[in-house]
């Protein structure tokens, strides 16, 4: 009975194993359950010496070539990426929070290599805070950091060249090598069309060379700057710009430059997908300037205008109202008549441009607007209300009193 017994155990215990290795070999293969067919999930034993780390690690299939517009936009950023740099304003330094991540400070942002000597071009209100303080021209305002290889940055004290609130630009100059050097490609923004690929390359939140991609959203937009002034004819797109991207570049879809990141349209402090650059038309003729001068030459008319509250105040509805005139300026020498007061002490109204070249004029703004499209030398003709008169006047410009 013994022996039976034994013998019975062994068939069972042997029953067992050889459902178990099925088992193993069903669930390998693939099982039928319940009608339902099971993926092939391989089961080994946990400690299983005969188990190598090739067994449990799953094929990676090669990346192949990209497609085509994948490949072009990647290549395009490789050959910018190294004409893009970080700003820090050197008043402001990043803190630790208590999370532990580090918290960037406004005024960290972007900017671009602009030529071999070493001239750098970011938005003023990157280095607002120091200007602020009173730093001036040939004085460090910054440290700049330059991409020299792939992950690897040196930084440089930047000193001013020169900066204009009123365009948010400001020129920063490096003494860099100039192999260290590349200079950004320079386009064109007047042939710009709503739909047309861009590309935005930054330091948002102190990711340095960050990239976005986009299309232009819309043409000749008003930006409010962080300056505090509206910059007309801005760019905007719909590629990603966050705090930490002003400064930096938008790019067409041939890798040239088309305006300089400046604002974003938000309601949170991050992209809305609503942002806005300083058109590079616009970059082109100021940047020259700052370099030469360390300021713009802004063509304009040597008088003073009355403020909207004041105007409205005097019954003028429309136009710009004339306070002061220059003596000896080329609108004195034009016959331009400001605002004064008559023998009994009454004020008599000076002359209202109402437009330039026969672009209406509502306000002093649009006024300025509109002189600074010019170059100081340009002739221009002012039309004019004088008492119920009106009548044109034809002008030179010059450097504006602002």
């Amino acid at each position: 009975m013994r022996a039976l017994a034994a013998r019975a155990a062994c068939e069972n215990a042997s029953h067992c194993h050889a459902r178990a290795v099925n088992s193993r070999r069903a669930v390998g293969a693939g099982m039928l359950i319940f009608g339902f067919s099971l993926p092939t999930l391989p089961a080994l034993a946990l400690g299983d010496s005969t188990v190598t780390l090739e067994d449990v690690t799953p094929p990676v299939a090669p990346r192949g070539d990209l497609p085509p517009s994948e490949e072009r936009i990647a290549k395009l950023f490789e050959n910018n990426t190294f004409s893009v740099v970080n700003v820090f304003d050197t008043t402001l330094k990043p803190e630790l929070n208590l999370t532990g991540s580090v918290e960037v400070p406004e005024g960290n942002g972007t900017g671009i290599v602009w030529d071999k000597d070493g001239h750098i071009v970011t938005n003023y209100h990157v280095i607002g805070s120091a200007l602020s303080k009173g730093l001036g021209k040939k004085k460090p305002v910054a440290r700049v950091s330059l991409l020299v290889e792939d992950g690897v940055q040196k930084t440089f004290q930047a000193t001013l060249v020169g900066a204009d609130k009123t365009k948010d630009l400001a020129v920063l100059k490096i003494d860099a090598p100039e192999a260290l050097l590349h200079p950004i490609s320079v386009g064109k923004s007047s042939n710009l069309k709503v739909g047309q690929r861009c590309l935005a390359i930054g330091n948002p939140f102190g990711f340095d060379h960050t990239l976005t991609v986009g299309v232009v959203s819309g043409l000749n937009r008003d930006i409010n700057s962080q300056t505090g002034v509206i910059i007309g004819g801005g760019i905007q797109t719909d590629a990603a710009i966050n705090p930490g991207n002003s400064g930096g570049p938008l790019l067409n879809s041939e890798g040239k430059l088309i305006g300089i990141n400046a604002a974003i349209f938000t309601r949170t402090g991050t992209s809305a997908g609503i942002g806005f650059a300083i058109p590079v038309d616009a970059v082109s003729r100021v940047v020259p300037q700052l370099i030469k001068y360390g300021k713009i030459m802004h063509a304009g008319l040597k008088i003073q205008v009355a403020p909207d509250i004041v105007a409205k105040q005097l019954n003028v509805k429309k136009g710009s109202l004339v306070l002061s005139v220059l003596p000896s300026s080329t609108a004195a020498k034009a016959g331009l008549v400001a605002t004064r007061r008559g023998i009994a002490g009454n004020i008599l109204l000076g002359d209202v441009i109402l437009a330039v070249d026969n672009l209406s004029i509502k306000n002093p703004p649009e006024l300025a607007k509109a002189l600074d499209d010019h170059e100081i030398g340009d002739r221009v003709v002012l039309k004019v209300q004088r008492d119920d008169k009106v009548f044109d006047i034809h002008v030179e410009l010059e450097e504006s009193l602002n």
